[in-house]
């Protein structure tokens, strides 16, 4: 385990005071940049394009197109169907990624579909993966009638191999100089709503931008867990999430199980509220209708079946805290293992234990409705 800064983050002491003032509940009119793995599913666009109807709320400064790829997860998937077939050469991490994928195996099994022969997009590599993403912010940008002209930018081909292993691209040097252009005082939201890569090499080439930003990331259990974090925005990239929480960055972490996985839409949902109110409105229930996610998971109706909008949480917490209640916690250490670990002499970070679901529906649908009005 990781349990000292890595060493390219200066060994500067900042007390817990200087956390809780950088992690006072949002205020007014705030400067956010958003990091999305945009194409992955459907729950980015969501909370982009209620961010983009939030403009009175959110001085947007940019968009970065982060990188992605399910293969990974498709051969844990083959990795556990070993384990099951031939349980006396499993380890116990094997039986651990049985334990979370045995339905989904059989569900494929039962409906004659084979993972080694499943194709599509989200297998393809994290550059391919970006660049999708970078398609997609565009298309929202596009069906919100916004002009996207010098926001979005290109991030990461890969993950992060290492914590020496910094690179640029176009959204990690527009991240350094927009934090960079802060005041003194004030900070600049970094809303991270997928694998923390390309703010982890932001990091690493400019630790001085650490008194700069905060970053609102959604991802994995609460940190007193137990439970192994099979969370696709930490697990997809282990090196980023360690620096992001080894680094001292003030950080708002937002659990996805079983916080923000409380922000659940069904179809009759989509169909009342979000289908025909405009053309942002029309795409968002296309998306929902045509997850990509769907056969992958072995989904084939939707009847009776909803869907996690997990990324909205990042927007919900910044318009309101009160709909994502928090507390300041010590920040955990990542195993390698993705499990948390408590450590003494870590630095705190904020951490949301609830989601005032109703209620962040509410405004999202109450704009859409404005918005097409």
């Amino acid at each position: 385990m990781t349990t000292q800064p890595p060493p390219a983050f200066p060994l500067r002491r900042r007390d817990a005071a200087w956390y809780r003032d950088r992690l006072v509940l949002p205020a007014g009119r705030l400067r956010v940049v958003i990091d999305t793995d945009a194409a992955n599913e459907i729950d980015d666009q969501f909370a982009l394009a209620w961010l983009l109807l939030s403009r009175e709320r959110f001085d947007l400064q940019g968009v970065y197109a982060g990188p992605f790829s399910f293969e990974y997860r498709r051969q844990e998937m083959l990795r556990a169907r070993r384990a099951r077939d031939n349980p006396s050469a499993a380890t116990q991490a094997d039986l651990d990624l049985l334990h979370q994928h045995a339905d989904q195996i059989a569900e494929h099994e039962r409906k004659g579909v084979s993972l080694e022969s499943m194709a599509g997009p989200i297998f393809q590599p994290p550059a391919v993966g970006m660049e999708r993403s970078h398609a997609e912010i565009l298309t929202v940008f596009d069906r919100m009638g916004i002009a996207a002209d010098g926001l979005v930018h290109r991030g990461a081909t890969g993950y992060l191999s290492s914590a020496t292993d910094a690179r640029s691209s176009a959204a990690t040097d527009h991240l350094i100089r927009t934090a960079r252009a802060t005041r003194p005082g004030d900070t600049l939201d970094v809303i991270a709503l997928g694998c923390v890569t390309n703010i982890a090499h932001a990091l690493l080439l400019a630790p001085d931008i650490i008194d700069r930003v905060v970053v609102v990331w959604t991802s994995g259990f609460p940190s007193h867990a137990p439970q192994v974090n099979y969370a696709f925005n930490l697990e997809q990239d282990m090196v980023a999430s360690t620096v992001l929480l080894d680094s001292g960055v003030p950080l708002v972490y937002l659990p996805g199980y079983h916080v923000g996985a409380q922000l659940r839409l069904s179809l009759p949902d989509m169909q009342a509220y979000v289908r025909g109110r405009g053309a942002i409105g029309d795409y968002l229930y296309h998306l929902f209708t045509h997850n990509p996610l769907w056969e992958f998971l072995g989904i084939d109706s939707l009847y009776a079946h909803s869907w996690v909008i997990w990324d909205v949480i990042n927007v919900a917490w910044l318009l309101n805290p009160a709909w994502v209640p928090s507390s300041m916690v010590t920040t955990p250490v990542l195993g390698a293992d993705r499990r948390w670990y408590q450590t003494a002499g870590r630095h705190p970070m904020r951490e949301a234990h609830g989601v005032a679901r109703d209620a962040i529906f509410r405004d999202f649908f109450q704009k859409l409705e404005r918005a097409a009005s």
